[in-house]
């Protein structure tokens, strides 16, 4: 029962995190350091594949306008550069996995990354604002935000969302709705196919008879659940304010964890 309970908070972590410009690895790591316990890279990933799913649902429209009109100029466009940031990301992911790249095991570079971040969005939101608003998406922008994308994949804390929001709205895309949607239409793919590397991996390597099958579905479902009711309320946030709030948050908290966690912790 403990750790059912475990699984759900975790799951009610990764859902409001995954896409809050906050860091959804981070605060697992932080939530399995402090109590919830260390669980396998595929549980970490697979509850963020609930999370792209409560998005893909949220943005269902838009994907199936892109995918049956994509013949018409401007979705064609829009399209390949969602390709392109992917596959930029992809492929310097598999560069990261070949050179045997690991995720940090403790707390103190998190810290250090969410107080970097807080610092660096609230220098970046006020660069954007003095930009003309533009809602277009350049190749510029495409390009940045799947490098943006590969780098928040492997420094916890950074924030994949806010890495790949601010990337686009101080590179071109300015305005704040836009270049959400832009970053969390490219997370979707990236997350999927994330979810089914690690699944193959498993799978191909003998893991999945020892795999927690049922806690990874429950953190799945608690996760796209959560993920839902957070993305709705952000975009309707961020229409009228900005995202300084989130970048305070993450500067406290990181502070806090500096403060409270021994060096190298």
């Amino acid at each position: 029962m403990t750790d059912l309970l475990h699984v759900i908070l975790l799951g009610i972590i990764e859902g409001i995190t995954e896409f809050l410009p906050i860091s959804s690895t981070g605060h697992l790591l932080i939530a399995e350091k402090f109590g919830l316990g260390a669980r396998s890279d595929l549980f970490n990933i697979g509850i963020q594949a609930g999370a792209i799913l409560a998005v893909t649902l949220i943005y269902r429209r838009r994907i199936w306008l892109l995918l049956t009109q994509w013949r018409e100029p401007g979705n064609r466009d829009y399209l390949l550069k969602l390709t392109v940031a992917f596959l930029i990301t992809a492929a310097l992911g598999l560069v990261a996995v070949k050179l045997g790249f690991k995720l940090p095991e403790t707390v103190t570079p998190v810290a250090w990354a969410l107080v970097i971040g807080g610092l660096w969005m609230i220098a970046a939101e006020r660069l954007a604002a003095r930009q003309p608003d533009r809602r277009e998406v350049t190749w510029k922008v495409a390009i940045l935000v799947g490098i943006a994308q590969m780098i928040a994949g492997i420094f916890p804390g950074t924030s994949r969302s806010a890495a790949t929001i601010f990337a686009a709205m101080l590179f071109g895309t300015s305005n704040r709705a836009a270049a959400t949607e832009f970053a969390f239409l490219v997370g979707i793919p990236t997350m999927y196919a994330a979810t089914g590397y690690e699944l193959l991996k498993v799978v191909r390597g003998g893991g999945a008879a020892h795999e927690d099958w049922t806690a990874l579905v429950v953190g799945f479902v608690i996760s796209a659940i959560m993920a839902f009711v957070a993305v709705k309320w952000l975009l309707g946030y961020i229409r009228a304010h900005a995202f300084t709030p989130f970048a305070l948050y993450r500067i406290a908290f990181g502070v806090a964890l500096l403060w409270l966690v021994p060096a190298g912790g």
